[in-house]
């Protein structure tokens, strides 16, 4: 077999995206679920490559639903494959999202459902069983999954599942050009949420760096034209095309995000899109663990060959 060489270590990770072509073939008919409505950039990243892959790939979608919109008893054509988002939601930290997967994998038992990378994490082990009773009953059910602790998980619950380890779909968009030079030096880009740590709080009683969390890089408008479309989905668009206006507004707040990005020669993040931006961009980063070790397992499964980018405190070292 013919080894291919790679100029540079994220051209490997874009490609190893090809791998999914194996369960969603090019020119496949498809459903795309559960795509993000809010203001968590990471989350537009992933959408954003995702969309990407679709393009390059000629996979055709015939439609799109968020968390809010998907109905009930919605009939779907037996050739059509059921694509759900990727991300860091699986499990029961965000249940809505966890709960329209299983939906969809318990009503459409004579379709193929592909999972898109995620990162599985479960406080209760009850919850992960019942996750696994509504995945066991399907036949044709495909998980990829972005470390290999959670490829280990899956493995061991999901008996009939096909479980398939590869990098987050926002890798598709390799190589992000940066907008300028960089006029100043450290970007704190850091978690406001469930999910920040003891360490992240110690460095950030340093006070080195501009401070930033995908909360603060949109301003008060951004956040409320957000909500307004995350309100219109909930009633129903009707005739409205909402999830393309949709579109066109998360390119603008994803390059707001590039554009901020470009200002900074380092960023240091416990963001695990605000390390895989900064790789996109090759720009040098510290990467910080959030709360149950999601980006350190992302870190040591896919980015640390990347000589940008480092993980703070890994103790196996670069």
């Amino acid at each position: 077999m013919e080894t291919v060489q790679f100029a540079h270590p994220m051209d490997e990770l874009k490609n190893r995206l090809r791998h999914i072509l194996n369960v969603i073939p090019p020119h496949s008919k498809i459903y795309y679920i559960d795509y993000p409505v809010h203001g968590n950039g990471g989350d537009l990243l992933i959408m954003k490559g995702t969309e990407a892959f679709f393009r390059d790939h000629r996979i055709h979608v015939q439609a799109r639903y968020s968390v809010l919109d998907f109905p009930d008893g919605l009939a779907i054509p037996k050739d059509h494959i059921l694509v759900l988002h990727g991300g860091g939601n699986f499990g029961d930290l965000y249940p809505a999202h966890q709960k329209l997967r299983e939906k969809i994998v318990a009503d459409y038992p004579g379709h193929r459902v592909v999972m898109l990378p995620q990162t599985i994490f479960y406080k209760s082990q009850a919850e992960f069983d019942k996750t696994a009773a509504v995945f066991n009953r399907h036949k044709d059910l495909h998980l990829y999954v972005r470390d290999t602790l959670s490829q280990e998980m899956a493995k061991a619950r999901f008996k009939t599942c096909q479980v398939h380890l590869s990098p987050d779909m926002a890798h598709q968009l390799w190589p992000i050009r940066a907008k300028s030079e960089p006029g100043k030096e450290l970007l704190c880009f850091l978690r406001t949420d469930i999910e920040k740590t003891k360490e992240q709080e110690q460095l950030e009683a340093s006070g080195k760096g501009d401070y930033l969390d995908w909360g603060t890089l949109f301003n008060t408008v951004e956040h409320k034209s957000i909500r307004v479309f995350n309100k219109m989905m909930q009633k129903g668009s009707g005739k409205l095309p909402l999830s393309s206006f949709w579109g066109k507004y998360t390119d603008y707040l994803v390059n707001k995000a590039v554009n901020r990005f470009s200002n900074y020669k380092t960023v240091q993040t416990s963001r695990l899109h605000g390390h895989i931006l900064s790789c996109l961009m090759d720009k040098p980063n510290i990467l910080l663990d959030n709360s149950y070790g999601k980006n350190a397992s992302y870190y040591r499964t896919w980015t640390g060959g990347i000589a940008s980018a480092t993980l703070m405190a890994d103790p196996a070292g670069k």
